[in-house]
């Protein structure tokens, strides 16, 4: 235990954790959970206690913990080579590969593949190619980008204005000038209570219509967008939503990135989001899945309509003037490659939305008729609880009371590690993709007893 306490000591001394309450950690006053292990489902903490990760680390440990082929394969690559860079046309066997086998599962119409690090520099990579293009276009005003409130695509200066959370906003000087949002498609909170699912979608259409001819079509370049809103509230889009957003996105030759973070690689029971709701997207941002989080490694998947205007950049232009140290990093395509061909042995996509399917129906039938609960909604193998004072009427409980970290602190003690999502008390669930059923009971029959524990 000297060993354990020194480090818990050291965590508090030297150790700076994101999205962290920072001066309550430094005092003690939060507790310091350090993780040790994992296998499945199941992760382990420093004290030999287990627990149901439900929520998959953060949404990317998809085909679960200790997965020696992956391990393996990292280990081959670092014995073999540890790094070598993918500038002026270097690459590896692993990276060469798992570029040729994304494509392979990659919506129709995609070209190719540039690696990076997260979700964040991903679209941060994006955003920059979109602007190329369009100066290359000879479109040199057609720059801003449209994204939702309550969307997340990352947390750096444009990644962190592209997100439409305020936690990433206050007092970081954001969102930047050139990033301007639209409303979220988040039909338990439509203005209208009598509203259709695709009357909301419509509305949501003709409010983007509104602001791109506010802003002016000819500065919109591009909107982006997850398929289902992820930490926003792990919200699937109403019906006939983006059919309606792609036919405005089109009037007005505006790009379309879909922000494949959480949804690429199977976690909605489809092997893409995009092919999943009928996108067709010019740019696809990869990560969480595309390791399971392994090793660090994200991708932008570019059309073949974006890459040929690339190409007309760098012959008129010289080489394309972006690259990060890291990209294409051996060891992370060891692990994407690794990964990858797991999930296609192991079934996962097929379990997602099987599994997915049953977890959601269980959940509904085990909380959905609490008289605090508002909304039971999913997609695949994401799943969320929101509660009310007043479902009915629609009146949500003050913020201070703070009742989804209550109900998930009450899962934490019933085994069970799920996520208090922000903005809203919602409980959001996001399992490994090998999670069974009776995994799935487990964490329903936990959710039950939290439930009743906060809210009677």
């Amino acid at each position: 235990m000297l060993t354990n306490d020194q480090l818990a000591a050291w965590d508090r001394e030297a150790f700076f954790h994101p999205s962290t309450h920072l001066a309550q950690h430094a005092r003690g006053e939060t507790p310091s959970r350090i993780i040790t292990g994992g296998e499945g489902v199941f992760i382990e903490d420093r004290d030999g206690r287990k627990l149901l990760d439900a929520f998959a680390g953060l949404y990317c440990v998809n085909v679960g913990y200790g997965r020696k082929e992956i391990a393996e394969a990292i280990a081959a690559q670092a014995h073999q080579l540890a790094y070598y860079h993918a500038y002026v046309g270097h690459g590896t066997e692993t990276s060469i590969t798992l570029a040729k086998m994304i494509l392979d599962r990659a919506p129709a119409g995609m070209s190719k593949v540039y690696f990076g690090l997260g979700g964040s520099d991903a679209n941060e990579t994006n955003v920059k190619l979109v602007w190329y293009v369009n100066n290359i276009l000879g479109r040199p005003e057609k720059k801003k980008i449209i994204s939702r409130w309550r969307g997340y695509h990352g947390s750096g200066l444009m990644t962190g204005s592209l997100t439409g959370l305020e936690l990433f906003h206050k007092k970081f000087d954001l969102p930047l000038a050139q990033v301007i949002h639209t409303e979220a498609p988040y039909y338990l909170r439509r203005p209208e209570a009598g509203m259709s699912e695709e009357e909301f979608s419509a509305w949501c259409a003709a409010k983007l219509e509104e602001l791109i001819l506010a802003e002016g079509p000819d500065t919109v370049a591009a909107f982006i967008g997850e398929p289902v809103l992820g930490t926003g509230g792990l919200v699937p889009p109403p019906a006939g939503y983006w059919a309606a957003i792609q036919e405005v996105l089109a009037k007005y030759d505006v790009m379309l990135i879909a922000d494949e973070v959480v949804t690429g690689f199977g976690r909605l029971g489809s092997m893409f989001g995009s092919d999943h709701y009928g996108m067709k997207p010019d740019i696809i941002t990869i990560a969480k899945g595309l390791t399971s989080a392994y090793a660090p490694l994200s991708g932008s998947i570019v059309s073949d309509k974006v890459w040929k205007v690339l190409e007309q950049g760098t012959d008129e232009l010289g080489a394309i003037g972006h690259g990060w140290t890291y990209s294409a990093h051996p060891i992370g395509a060891a692990a994407g490659v690794a990964n990858l061909k797991l999930i296609d042995e192991m079934g996962l996509v097929a379990n997602a939305g099987a599994t997915g399917a049953y977890f959601s129906r269980k959940m509904a039938e085990a909380v959905g008729g609490h008289p605090n609960v508002a909304e039971v909604r999913g997609e695949g193998l994401l799943c969320a609880v929101e509660f009310a004072e007043d479902p009915a009427a629609r009146t949500f409980f003050d913020p201070s009371r703070k009742i989804g970290p209550a109900v998930a602190a009450a899962l934490l003690e019933r085994g069970v590690i799920a996520r208090a999502m922000p903005q809203g008390d919602i409980i959001g669930f996001a399992p490994p993709l090998c999670i069974s059923e009776q995994e799935a009971d487990q964490v329903v029959e936990a959710m039950k007893g939290a439930v009743t524990a906060v809210l009677g």
